[in-house]
């Protein structure tokens, strides 16, 4: 066969030894030199360890993942009493739960399953009483369980309740305490010493409702500044102004014996309107009848024509305009919230027209306002006795 005839896979062609040899000629292996072999293990070497590295990485990626999902990494508990104090509130129907989230949110204990665990130990079924502890930072869930359970300093424990008035908070108090009321009275006199405003008559509106542990060596005077400061403590967290601070905690009082907390904000706006728009038809009066029996030192809302009429009850809102003389009670949180950030509205009337819901009518002038009060009356009527 010439060149010409021979087909292109051929060209060029060299036939390696051991060709025409049977089957035995494509299992020859070539003989390689030293240095393509250390080439060759140079190359195998080099891939090995990319696989390590490799397989290195991704392993850190998954272990750091997971441990990320599962807390492997956590800290699971500080050592000793801890280091910065810090006040710690639990607050009425907090689980043991909910106190060990609450801790470890605010780094007081390292992790809240630990602490969990560690009540449990010692007091499976048991609960932490309501208040405010004095604790400290990362502290071991030993030392903090110790220290919510009264195994740290006694005190003696108080309920204060939203809408007490002063005389029902020194009842309380002196219960709590063993402190008299008389010594409760006593020290309230003098307001200035809290840091109390002269505009104020006396310390109601200042007394903090809520769950408190006095130390069982507390005098009177420090029980009452501590409740002062709390109302302080919100009246700076709404940035109330000490200026404002009467017209603030006054209207919150009001606020409280006026409404549900779902309604606060519009009750305070519609106060406002009232006192501040001394020209509509409201004529700068508030008329409210919780104002009027706390100044005749009544609980009871029913109240006499001639009462409505009788100017000399400085609390009587009827027949003095704008706010009454002081508060009517100790505002808790909430009102004071609402007192401070009133909702924008043109309410003048409001009346709870439910009194098992709480449900509050609202109205931008008498006629609407009449409307609410056939409501209520027909509610009344329906519930004997319940509006007396």
């Amino acid at each position: 066969m010439s060149e010409q005839q021979r087909g292109p896979e051929n060209q060029g062609h060299t036939p390696s030894p051991g060709a025409g040899k049977g089957l035995s000629g494509a299992f020859q292996v070539e003989e390689r030199s030293e240095a393509q072999l250390q080439r060759l293990k140079k190359r195998h070497n080099l891939s090995l360890l990319g696989a390590i590295a490799l397989f290195t990485a991704a392993a850190v990626f998954t272990v750091s993942v997971l441990g990320n999902n599962f807390g492997w990494f956590e800290r699971q508990d500080y050592r000793g009493d801890g280091n910065e104090t810090v006040n710690f509130t639990i607050s009425e129907g907090d689980t043991v739960e909910q106190v060990g989230i609450d801790l470890a949110n605010e780094d007081i204990v390292a992790n809240a399953g630990r602490f969990i665990e560690t009540f449990n130990d010692e007091y499976q079924g048991e609960f932490i009483q309501p208040g405010d502890y004095e604790m400290r930072r990362q502290m071991s869930s030993e030392a903090a369980v110790r220290v919510l359970m009264d195994e740290g300093d006694p005190a003696h424990y108080a309920a204060v309740a939203n809408t007490l008035r002063m005389d029902d908070t020194f009842q309380i108090l002196s219960d709590s305490t063993g402190i008299s009321v008389d010594e409760f009275e006593s020290a309230a006199e003098d307001t200035s010493k809290f840091g109390i405003p002269d505009e104020f008559p006396n310390i109601e509106g200042y007394l903090h409702p809520g769950e408190y542990r006095f130390p069982l060596d507390a005098t009177a005077d420090q029980i009452l500044q501590e409740m002062v400061d709390r109302t302080k403590a919100t009246l700076e967290r709404n940035n109330v102004p000490e200026d404002q601070a009467f017209r603030v905690l006054t209207v919150a009082s009001l606020v409280e014996f006026e409404g549900v907390p779902a309604d606060y904000a519009d009750v305070a706006g519609a106060i406002y309107n009232r006192i501040d728009r001394p020209d509509d038809e409201t004529n700068g009066f508030i008329q409210s009848d919780a104002s009027v029996t706390y100044g005749l030192g009544r609980r009871s809302y029913d109240f006499s024509d001639e009462e409505r009429r009788d100017a000399s009850n400085e609390y009587n809102t009827f027949a003095n305009p704008g706010l009454p003389v002081g508060p009517i009670g100790s505002p808790g949180d909430e009102s004071i919230d609402a007192a401070a950030n009133p909702a924008d509205n043109d309410y003048y009337y409001w009346v709870t027209t439910n009194l098992d819901t709480g449900e509050t009518k609202f109205a931008e002038n008498f006629a609407q306002h009449e409307e609410n009060v056939a409501e209520y009356q027909s509610w009344c009527s329906d519930n004997p006795g319940r509006c007396d």
